[in-house]
């Protein structure tokens, strides 16, 4: 099983007034066009080079080694928007060239994330999770803010039945779905947190809520399982990203929480659940430490890694 980096070095996110030119993709490949009726709009997904391929084609980013040019912390500036960004408030119907992926420097700010102790039962957890989701918003509301996009904090659900209604349907409570993300609503039932498995473990349960909250950050509904495997694991990469900020920064989540949400990742994905909609373990947890290590967006750009990336 994978072993967390011992080094207190971080990447932060810095976020910069001018915006970095983003490179010229070395291979535009147009993989395909999805119609979408969403307000009569067509989203096109556009394949270029991943961000972490080499000339070899392998990823540098998921090599087990932390960045070691940029120490843990950075500005608190506000973040660049103006080439390539949306209208203020608007939702960017791209994939591979959103805007916030085209950034090379663009990441969460450090800072520091107050949790109440992790208790397995339901009033615990909802304390845990409401307080959990109140980071997430400050680390993302002005991530996206800055890049002219819109950005509500999501409302929190804490489900108790077998299964839970939402905008997407009725939703069964299981292994796959320990929590659910749909339309501005994030789902928790505590009887899919297999406490039982995980106990009093929070920083398994910071990665799970971080996970979904990452399908808000992405503003993406994809069609297809190809697609819906990177969609999941752009909410992976996102994860990794917010507890890779937040960590020893003299708050709640300390190093033992993040080792352990670190190993965790391997016993999550389509090998563990039986599907095929979230990627392999093997590649759930890759994604998962590429975002932990780097702290980039633009290294979260599943929609334009190679299909071996994201099986």
């Amino acid at each position: 099983m994978s072993q967390p980096p011992s080094t207190q070095q971080r990447t932060s996110g810095h976020q910069r007034q001018v915006k970095a030119k983003s490179p010229v993709p070395v291979a535009l490949i147009v993989q395909g066009i999805v119609a979408v009726l969403l307000a009569g709009l067509v989203v096109v997904i556009v394949m270029s080079k991943w961000p972490g391929d080499t000339a070899s084609g392998q990823s540098t980013a998921a090599s087990g080694q932390l960045p070691t040019t940029s120490p843990l912390g950075g500005d608190a500036g506000s973040a660049v928007g103006s080439s390539g960004s949306a209208a203020s408030g608007q939702k960017v119907l791209k994939l591979a060239d959103n805007p916030i992926l085209q950034d090379p420097n663009a990441g969460l700010q450090n800072f520091v994330c107050t949790l109440p102790g992790w208790q397995s039962t339901p009033a615990g957890a909802a304390a845990f999770f409401t307080a959990a989701t109140r980071c997430l918003n400050e680390a993302w509301g002005p991530f996206l803010e800055a890049y002219h996009m819109p950005f509500v904090p999501p409302t929190l659900h804490f489900p108790t039945g077998a299964s839970f209604q939402t905008a997407c349907g009725t939703i069964s409570v299981g292994v796959s779905t320990a929590a659910y993300y749909c339309d501005n609503n994030l789902y928790v039932p505590f009887r899919g947190l297999q406490t039982e498995q995980y106990g009093d473990d929070p920083g398994v349960y910071l990665a799970l809520i971080a996970h979904e909250y990452g399908h808000q950050a992405g503003q993406v509904s994809p069609i297809g399982l190809d697609l819906s495997r990177r969609k999941e694991l752009q909410a992976q990469c996102f994860s990794g990203m917010f507890l890779g900020a937040v960590v020893d920064r003299g708050g709640s989540v300390t190093r033992d929480m993040y080792a352990k949400a670190w190993r965790d990742q391997d016993t999550r994905g389509d090998n563990t659940s039986g599907g095929d909609d979230h990627g392999t373990n093997a590649h759930y947890a890759q994604w998962w430490r590429i975002g932990a290590q780097s702290n980039r967006t633009a290294k979260c750009n599943t929609f334009a890694a190679p299909s071996s990336a994201v099986s």
